[in-house]
C-alpha cells in the first residue's frame, strides 16, 4: 500500500448507482470516512461516443447476446490519474477467472491502487482481457448478470485485511478461511434457549481448553462440510490428536458433536 496507508479502488460499471449503499453502511462507510480506502465508481458511459451511449455490440461470428466494447473500458483505465509512485493492479471479474480466495483477497489488499471492471453481457472484448488486465477473477461458479456484485464482495473482503479498518485487529486471523479452515462454532446469550445450551468448556473461563476446543471443532466442520478445503489442511501433530478424538466421539455417538 502507499505511504498513507490506504487503498484505493476504482469500479469501472454499466451502473454507478449500484453502490450507492454497499459502500456508504457498517464498516465500508466507516473505513472510509476515516481514509483508510477510498473507492472511485467510474461510469464506463461516459466514455463512449454519441449520443446514445452505447457500451457493447454484436459478437463477431454471430452468437447470442452482446459484447463489450474495448474503446470505453480502454478509456475509462486511460483516465484513471497515472502516478509511477503507485502501481496500479487492473482485475476483470468474469466467470472465466481463477478463484477468489482469501488467499488472493489478501493479495490485493496489499495493493496501493485497484481497478475493478464489472464484466456484462456476454462477456468483454478479448483484446481488454489480454491487452489491458493484469488478472482475472470469479468469485464463484454461478451466473450473475454483471460484474458489480463481485466488485462489492472483492472490495469489502479486501477491506477488512486492511490495518485499521476492523475494530479487532486481531478479527482477520480469526475468520474463517485465515489459515486454511473454516471457523467452528460461536454463541452468545442466553445460555440456554429452548433446551439447547452452549457448551461448558465456553464457560469455564480456561482460555487454553477454549482455544483447544475451537480449533478441534474447526477441523471437524472443515473436514465434515468442505473436503475441497480440507484437503489443503496442513495439519500438526496436535491436530492430529484433536482428530482422533473427534473419530472417537463420531464412533461412540454417531453423530455430529460440534455443539457439545
Amino acid at each position: 500500500m502507499g505511504d498513507s496507508g490506504a487503498i484505493e479502488f476504482f469500479i469501472l460499471t454499466l451502473l454507478p448507482r449500484y453502490f450507492d449503499t454497499p459502500f456508504s453502511e457498517a464498516i465500508l462507510g466507516k473505513a472510509c470516512e476515516k481514509g483508510l480506502i477510498r473507492i472511485r465508481v467510474v461510469d464506463m458511459r461516459d466514455f463512449t461516443e454519441g449520443k446514445h451511449r452505447v457500451a457493447d455490440d454484436y459478437p463477431f461470428g454471430g452468437s447470442e447476446g452482446m459484447v463489450l466494447k474495448p474503446e470505453p473500458i480502454a478509456r475509462a483505465l486511460e483516465a484513471i490519474p497515472n502516478d509511477p509512485q503507485t502501481p496500479t493492479r487492473v482485475i476483470l471479474l468474469t466467470p472465466q477467472g481463477a478463484p477468489f480466495t482469501q488467499e488472493v483477497a489478501g493479495d490485493i489488499s496489499r495493493q496501493a491502487r485497484v481497478v475493478l471492471i464489472c464484466g456484462h453481457y456476454e462477456g468483454v472484448d478479448e483484446r481488454v482481457a489480454r491487452s489491458l488486465v493484469d488478472q482475472e477473477l470469479s468469485i464463484g461458479d454461478y451466473v450473475l448478470s454483471g460484474g458489480e456484485a463481485a466488485a462489492a464482495v472483492v472490495v469489502e473482503a479486501v477491506s477488512r485485511l486492511v490495518p485499521g479498518v476492523l475494530g479487532n485487529p486481531e478479527s482477520p486471523v480469526q475468520d474463517s478461511f485465515a489459515g486454511g479452515l473454516l471457523k467452528g462454532p460461536v454463541y452468545t446469550r442466553p445460555r440456554e434457549f429452548r433446551g439447547w445450551e452452549v457448551p461448558p468448556v465456553l464457560l469455564g473461563g480456561d482460555h487454553d481448553q477454549i482455544e483447544r476446543w475451537r480449533r478441534k471443532e474447526a477441523l471437524r466442520r472443515t473436514r465434515n462440510r468442505r473436503p475441497d478445503l480440507w484437503e489443503k489442511v496442513v495439519l500438526t501433530e496436535s491436530d492430529r490428536e484433536l482428530l482422533a478424538e473427534i473419530d472417537s466421539e463420531d464412533e461412540d455417538g454417531g453423530g455430529n458433536h460440534e455443539s457439545h
